[in-house]
């Protein structure tokens, strides 16, 4: 029998409930996004969304003890559905690394400048 209330695409959650709308995953991705804006504006960087999504992919490969390159980077954005072209990716590390926000490894790898990895650990 029909029911109303049920989706017909095939999902279980009521599109306007916190699950289905992933209301969850937003709430705890805007704490995370308020400590690197916060990171930004202490460098005197405005935010935006590839900034954020730049130093959220270099805090999520240092978690798993992995270094990412530019392609490394740029992939990973693609991967979230974010198309920024490759010299987008390439242009914000550079700024990133000429504000010190993070460094240019020997390995031609990014990381997070010591300092600005030491601001993130105490907010």
């Amino acid at each position: 029998m029909y029911n109303s209330q049920l989706p017909t695409d095939g999902s279980n959650a009521p599109k306007g409930s916190a699950m289905g709308s992933g209301v969850f995953s937003q709430r705890s991705e805007r704490n995370g996004n308020e400590r690197i804006r916060s990171l930004l504006k202490s460098f005197g960087l405005r935010t935006s969304l590839i900034r954020l999504k730049v130093i959220d992919a270099l805090l999520t490969a240092a978690e798993s003890d992995r270094s990412l390159g530019v392609r490394g980077v740029h992939s990973h954005l693609l991967d979230l559905d974010i198309p920024l072209s490759f010299l987008s990716v390439r242009e914000v590390l550079k700024r990133l690394c000429s504000e010190g926000v993070i460094t240019l490894n020997s390995d031609k790898s990014y990381s997070l400048h010591p300092h600005a990895a030491a601001m993130l650990q105490h907010e």
